[in-house]
């Protein structure tokens, strides 16, 4: 299991927000750049960015910044999400050397497209469902739809997604823990790989977070990490370690 350091991006600053509230943003780092050198000097095998300005506007605002990142960081995976709307957006961010977009508000407003992407790209769509109450949530978190979280992953888990972000918005940026039940219920609803965000506090919750899937029929990839290592409260290393251990 992967623990997955994030960089959100606005303004071409390095932030976290608080429940995808864009009025309650705490920088980090005017150099996102520097940033994912840190995480891969600490040893990250897989990067999350997030184009926050993007996931607002409907399309991509910070791509040549992201395209920097990208390239810095080798080998290592990255992963990308934020306004990206249409095939023509997903092909350039590939085309730069992402390794997979995430595509979330306009798979749940128009599951064809995601049908779609993963056609033309099959391994290379992750989708990002983002649930509020176990709702799904569109346009940056703003609004929140009648469709449930469980019920999409279902059906999704059938197509060649690469994997599923899943977040709890109530605790994205909270510090809060992790929603596991959920988590492992969206893995056990769908074929596809996990990947837990939203809450993670210190080792605790990675410790729980890996104790429940140990008896799942779901499988979970990593889970993706903000505010905490940011904060101090999780060390990467030592999360990854945990993650690395025994079962």
């Amino acid at each position: 299991m992967l623990l997955i350091p994030a960089i959100d991006i606005k303004d071409g600053q390095c932030v976290r927000l608080k429940q995808g509230r864009m009025d309650d943003v705490t920088v980090f780092s005017e150099d996102p750049v520097a940033v994912a050198v840190r995480w891969l000097d600490a040893g990250c095998r897989r990067l999350h960015i997030v184009d926050l300005d993007g996931a607002f506007a409907g399309e991509p605002r910070n791509r040549s910044l992201i395209q920097a990142i990208t390239e810095r960081m080798g080998s290592v995976p990255v992963q990308v999400g934020g306004g990206i709307r249409s095939l023509e957006t997903l092909a350039a961010y590939l085309e730069a050397g992402v390794a997979q977009v995430i595509i979330g508000t306009r798979a749940v407003e128009e599951p064809s497209f995601l049908e779609e992407a993963v056609r033309e790209y099959p391994d290379r769509i992750t989708l990002g469902l983002d649930a509020r109450h176990g709702q799904l949530a569109t346009e940056g978190w703003d609004q929140t739809s009648s469709v449930s979280a469980l019920e999409f992953a279902r059906w999704a888990g059938e197509l060649a997604i690469a994997a599923i972000v899943y977040t709890d918005i109530e605790r994205d940026g909270m510090l809060s823990g992790l929603n596991v039940e959920a988590t492992r219920e969206i893995a056990q609803a769908c074929n596809t790989p996990v990947i837990a965000s939203g809450g993670i506090t210190d080792l605790t919750d990675l410790e729980k977070l890996k104790s429940a899937f140990r008896q799942s029929t779901g499988t979970l990839l990593g889970a993706i990490t903000g505010r905490a290592i940011y904060a101090g409260t999780l060390d990467f290393r030592a999360g990854q370690t945990l993650l690395d251990g025994d079962g």
